[in-house]
């Protein structure tokens, strides 16, 4: 049975705006959240695994550094190119290849044996990741209702606490058995055939379709979602294909502010966590504590990761996307630098897990608002050219907190980690405030 709605003209976006939540929103918000959360599972196997070849292969903490870094680097690359070819041939194709790409090369990296084929397959792996990121996170914002976009596109980025949580097991029970960093590889083959179901499980983005002048397939998606809304469909009026995208636009006056301001913001954001948590299992190692324990202590740590986002999903509907985002940045801050100080186990612990909630939380707020802030037509090649400023930031920073680590100490390290935080933080206010209003399309 239909519901009858008015029958002024609206536009497809519109459609998709009046409805409630549905099974097919729940399908694809959870579809995109496997993905999400394989890739989290990957990023979070390296900081696992690097302690335990430092352990094994006898690498230097030099080594460990490039192999946790050149995933950044094919992020950064990944990131760029999959933004502006997202754009130009769609959210669902580019996120299906990319979790054919990092699926195979992670997969492959199980069979590595010496550091430098390591290192080749990992940048082919970060290249997969970057590029899945943005794109995933504005397929999913595109087809949310405005009113509740910010909290669906926070549930999905709490996805990357579930994987991270698996890689925390991973590294907890199977990385310290013999070859048990091959075996946590070989894992990460999984987003490779994860890819099938993506490719044809989910919709493609009806805005996207609808820029490209497909309107017939932009129509039959609206009507599959009015459909399992039970609302009777509505005849739109056209609208004119959108320009090409190209990354010379984000510059231009009309979008300089914001590409700066939002880029200023990943780079912060990137920074600091992959400072801080790339290297906590080997920061608890370099301290004394065996490796074990240092996997047990990181898993408990990344547990704090689930209430952050969940706070931040109420938060960021209610306070708004710039107030949420900053408000989480700023306990991050504080956090990190009671990581830096703190006199005992105990408190690593504590301060660890708040360093944990308000982090993961701002990541959340952070995807919420990315996709808002350019219209359509240039929509994943400004997040994905902020998101690969902020990779270059994540490369720069696990080769960096070593030299701090041996200068300063944790004081030295998180205090640099506090300092990126605030920088994100005070990038967030130059950027557009978006909460419940309808996305633009030019």
């Amino acid at each position: 049975m239909t519901h009858n709605v008015a029958t002024e003209a609206l536009t497809r976006p519109e459609r998709l705006d009046r409805l409630p939540w549905t099974r097919k929103h729940s399908k694809l918000l959870g579809g995109s959240g496997i993905g999400w959360a394989l890739d989290a599972m990957d990023v979070g196997l390296i900081s696992f695994i690097l302690a335990a070849l430092i352990a094994e292969w006898n690498i230097t903490q030099g080594q460990a550094s490039v192999l946790g870094s050149i995933g950044f680097v094919g992020m950064a690359v990944g990131a760029s190119l999959g933004g502006l070819i997202a754009d130009r041939i769609g959210r669902r194709n580019v996120f299906a290849l990319t979790l054919v790409v990092y699926g195979l090369a992670t997969g492959a990296s199980a069979l590595a044996g010496g550091l430098a084929v390591l290192i080749v397959l990992r940048f082919f792996v970060g290249l997969g990741l970057g590029a899945e990121l943005p794109v995933a996170s504005t397929l999913v914002s595109e087809y949310a209702p405005a009113r509740i976009r910010g909290r669906v596109v926070v549930i999905l980025e709490a996805f990357w606490a579930v994987g991270w949580l698996a890689a925390a097991l991973i590294g907890y029970f199977i990385v310290p058995l013999e070859n048990g960093w091959r075996w946590a590889l070989a894992l990460g083959a999984i987003p490779a055939i994860y890819a099938i179901v993506v490719r044809y499980g989910l919709p493609e983005s009806v805005r996207f379709l609808e820029s490209r002048g497909r309107h017939e397939e932009a129509e039959a998606a609206v009507r599959q979602f009015e459909e399992a809304a039970g609302v009777e469909a509505v005849v739109s009026p056209p609208i004119e294909v959108a320009p090409k995208p190209n990354w010379r636009v984000l510059w231009t006056p009309k979008f300089r502010k914001w590409t700066i301001a939002l880029s200023l913001t990943w780079i912060g954001v990137n920074f600091a966590y992959y400072g801080a948590f790339i290297w906590l299992p080997g920061l608890l190692y370099a301290a004394g504590h065996d490796l074990v324990r240092s996997f047990g202590y990181t898993l408990i740590i990344t547990l704090a990761q689930l209430p952050g986002y969940a706070t931040a999903a109420v938060l960021i509907e209610k306070w708004g996307r710039r107030p949420t985002l900053a408000t989480f940045l700023a306990g991050s801050a504080l956090s990190a630098i009671g990581m830096g100080f703190a006199p005992s186990t105990g408190w690593i612990i504590f301060a660890g897990c708040m360093l944990s909630f308000f982090n993961l939380g701002a990541w959340g707020a952070l995807y919420a608002i990315t996709p808002e802030v350019f219209p359509t037509w240039l929509r994943t090649t400004g997040s994905g050219t902020a998101t690969a400023f902020g990779r270059v930031a994540a490369m720069i920073a696990p080769l960096t907190v070593p030299v701090l680590n041996t200068v300063g100490g944790w004081p030295l390290v998180f205090g640099v980690l506090a300092a990126a935080f605030v920088l994100a933080m005070v990038s967030t206010f130059f950027l557009p405030e978006r909460t419940g209003e309808v996305l633009q399309e030019q």
